[in-house]
């Protein structure tokens, strides 16, 4: 049985930032309660994404930008495939990005968002979640500071107006002409800085430990798994880990049943020079990474990967 943490965001955080920083050291993964998003929230969602994804195919082809990179709107079930993967995973998306006003800065790394018009509500209701998915975002980065010996706040200006998706995931039930060795999501590690994903209570998402096994990640109904994306592995010289994890196929009668998910991909801003930690540094851990990198630069090179670029 792993030891990953299981903490309650409405602590103090003072009180949490050690259990988390030790699992996310250990696992890259954490699982956190009490994340403030409104239950009332979460169910109207879920029951949104599912009546999109039931949308006819030709509809939902309608929202699919080609050459987009998968930044917004529709990705077709069968388009992504995990870094080295040569096979696609089992899945469709939607991805809901930053909205920002005209004239904006970074808009030129940022698209405008597409929202179907087949789903009253859609729009108002995904830009609300997303915007309660920053806000816990904003709490564990907090924690993970003071773990770090930084400023609870050091942050908050890295991931300001970030280029942060919130994807809406269906696999759809096991084909029976899914391609020998297909799964739902093969194995991968995340771009990003964090990932808060919603709706991994039903069994299938697993991380791979530092001794090669893999093991199960099951919050309790309504939490949030956590976990470390690259960018903030690359930052912290791996103290902090991003671990490869996956989502396998299920068995029995789970295989004739659909799952959904709502993971929240918190990223840094475009323009953030993503550049080792000095207290990351240390004889028996010298840096990885001497050269930085903005993070916009990262998620391209990254994207090209797993085919959305």
């Amino acid at each position: 049985m792993s030891d990953i943490a299981s903490v309650s965001l409405a602590q103090p955080l003072e009180n949490i930032s050690e259990e988390l920083g030790r699992s996310f050291s250990e696992y890259g993964f954490a699982v956190i309660r009490d994340h403030g998003i409104p239950q009332e929230l979460i169910a109207r969602a879920e029951e949104m994404s599912r009546a999109f994804f039931a949308l006819p195919t030709g509809i939902k082809q309608a929202y699919h930008i080609p050459g987009g990179g998968g930044a917004r709107g529709y990705t077709p079930f069968g388009t992504e495939k995990a870094k080295d993967a040569e096979i696609f995973d089992l899945k469709e998306f939607w991805h809901v990005g930053r909205s920002l006003p005209d004239g904006h800065p970074l808009s030129d790394y940022m698209p405008p968002n597409i929202w179907p018009g087949e789903i009253e509500g859609f729009r108002e209701t995904f830009e609300t979640l997303y915007a309660e998915f920053e806000k816990a975002g904003d709490r564990v980065l907090r924690a993970i500071a003071i773990h770090l010996g930084l400023a609870e706040d050091w942050f908050v200006p890295t991931v300001e107006d970030g280029n942060s998706v919130m994807r809406l995931l269906h696999y759809p039930p096991l084909p029976k002409d899914a391609p020998d060795g297909a799964v739902r999501a093969a194995e991968h590690g995340d771009i990003n800085t964090i990932t808060l994903l919603l709706g991994a209570e039903e069994a299938g998402l697993e991380l791979r430990n530092r001794q090669g096994e893999w093991i199960p990640v099951k919050p309790p109904q309504g939490a949030l798994a956590v976990n470390i994306g690259d960018m903030l592995d690359r930052l912290t010289n791996s103290k902090l880990r991003s671990t490869n994890h996956r989502v396998v196929n299920p068995v029995g009668a789970a295989k004739d049943r659909a799952r959904f998910s709502m993971p929240f991909f918190l990223h840094f801003r475009p323009d953030f020079m993503i550049e080792t930690l000095p207290s990351c540094i240390d004889p028996a851990m010298p840096d990885a990474h001497p050269e930085p990198i903005s993070s916009h630069d990262f998620l391209l090179q990254r994207l090209r990967e797993i085919n959305l670029a």
